[in-house]
């Protein structure tokens, strides 16, 4: 096989969202001119389409990252002011689910509810969303509707720690990512508005930007998440970033491994429906120990 440039690179995950994209607008078509009916569509290749839609979830959840949380109180977010009762810790947040991201409004940073799972404003149907939950750092600007996000629509997503999941032998064990000092920090995004043909439906959605692997997260992944503190937050939300690829790589870099820790934790996480303080408890810690008698 002849070599390739990265920007002619596509991935299996990419080939899957083309092609249900291109099987949606062939139904759709073919239905609108009566050469076959909705029924008809989902007997014949409602299975095929099925499984495939299966398999590209399978394929954007291998990508990093892909569940995290955001413990924290929202109000000692350092780039917001105010009260944010509506918002409460989450700590097992996973794809397709509604989280608040940090956005820029005019002169000020406020907090917005947005889907999990970017869906472009062009996209016919937002099922696309659920295999674009990332995206790569090192192509923003190759890719025209990330280009274009770059420039205009980047968000902060407030987190204190994200999972992922170490091989071991015939099994995965989970691990929870977090800072040595504990405290709130975001992931850097973009986002985006959608809004449905037909004109009765509209949704915000954002991706999250991953960079590579640093040392802590080599031997797990060969990505990681782009986390900010306050003053490289306030930086993403605030300054302009254009077409200059030399900046935007600078801001992009992996978190320095010597800040960050990592347990493991109990497979609970491995449910979304799982959201409790559990999920981010080391195993270590949480197994039974015998009280001893104090010494006198």
């Amino acid at each position: 096989m002849a070599d390739q440039t990265k920007s002619d690179k596509v991935t299996l995950e990419e080939l899957m969202v083309r092609t249900l994209a291109m099987t949606d607008a062939l139904a759709k078509l073919m239905i609108a001119k009566g050469v076959i009916t909705d029924a008809e569509f989902k007997n014949q290749l409602g299975t095929e389409r099925g499984e495939l839609s299966r398999r590209a979830k399978a394929a954007a959840l291998t990508t990093m990252c892909g569940r995290f949380g955001a413990s924290c109180q929202y109000g000692d977010i350092k780039v917001l002011q105010g009260d944010f009762p509506g918002f409460h810790p989450r700590y097992n947040i996973a794809p397709s689910q509604d989280v608040p991201v940090i956005v820029r409004n005019e002169d000020r940073n406020q907090l917005k509810t947005m889907r999990w799972g970017l869906v472009p404003s062009w996209a016919q149907d937002p099922s696309i969303g659920q295999r674009m939950i990332n995206a790569r750092a090192e192509t923003l600007l190759e890719k025209p509707s990330f280009k274009q996000l770059v420039a205009r629509r980047r968000c902060l997503v407030p987190a204190d720690g994200f999972y992922e999941w170490r091989r071991e032998g015939n099994r995965k064990v989970p691990m929870w990512i977090y800072l040595k000092n504990r405290v709130p920090f975001a992931f850097a995004g973009l986002w985006d508005y959608w809004r449905d043909p037909a004109g009765d439906k509209e949704l915000y959605s954002f991706t999250i930007i991953t960079t590579e692997a640093n040392e802590l997260l080599r031997p797990i992944h060969n990505r990681m998440p782009v986390i900010y503190d306050k003053e490289m937050g306030r930086q993403w939300l605030e300054e302009s970033f254009g077409d200059q690829p030399m900046i935007l790589a600078a801001v992009l870099r992996p978190w320095p491994s010597e800040l960050m820790e990592a347990h493991d934790v109990s497979t609970l996480v491995n449910s979304p429906e799982n959201d409790t303080a559990e999920c981010i408890q080391s195993i270590a810690s949480s197994q039974f120990r015998k009280p001893q008698l104090p010494l006198l």
